[in-house]
């Protein structure tokens, strides 16, 4: 039973971890070396990360500078960034590509804060499945007769308190960035 507890909160684990990568992709108005993430570059026929091919930081509280290694791949990199959907474009001065965060609007902030909050709860969904699963495993279990209805029921109720400390820290996480977002 350890070990079926043991994986149910390593895989919660895992929905944590996979929100806050997707919360580093949102656009805050503050640059973010983040939002080149899911970037990918043709360099030479194969589709690569921009943070492989440049050094990127940020110079200012909205400027990021990306400095291609290969100076070659300055055109790849700048066509890659537009034709992503960060919605910022690139400025390229023939050593570096600037991209400058324009402010945002009230309503582009109340927009982020509704996506911000459609992103939590597909995380929260995750982890009630996990719980699901976890369950039906432990069912299993009592059903071959490994587990007595006692344990189930211990079982139960653990794996249920780890769901709500997994969904409570969901709840922090995305309150923290809507309030990041909502700043000016």
């Amino acid at each position: 039973m350890q070990e079926v507890l043991k994986k149910n909160d390593e895989r919660m684990q895992r929905r944590i971890d996979h929100l806050v990568a997707e919360f580093k992709t949102i656009r805050a108005g503050r640059a973010n070396a983040g939002v080149l993430d899911k970037v990918q570059v043709d360099y030479y026929g194969v589709p690569t990360p921009v943070n492989q091919l440049a050094a990127i930081s940020v110079t200012e509280a909205r400027t990021l500078v990306i400095q291609p290694y290969d100076a070659s791949s300055l055109r790849s990199i700048e066509k890659a960034i537009q034709m992503s959907d960060i919605g910022i474009n690139p400025q390229n001065d023939g050593k570096i590509i600037r991209l400058i965060f324009p402010p945002l609007t009230e309503d582009k902030r109340k927009e982020i804060a509704k996506d911000i909050a459609h992103i939590a709860e597909d995380s929260k969904v995750q982890v009630r499945n996990v719980r699901r699963d976890t369950i039906e495993k432990l069912k299993e279990m009592k059903k071959k007769g490994d587990l007595t209805e006692d344990d189930l029921k211990q079982g139960e109720k653990k794996v249920q308190k780890s769901t709500d400390k997994y969904i409570d820290e969901i709840d922090k996480i995305a309150d923290k960035k809507k309030k990041e977002i909502m700043e000016i």
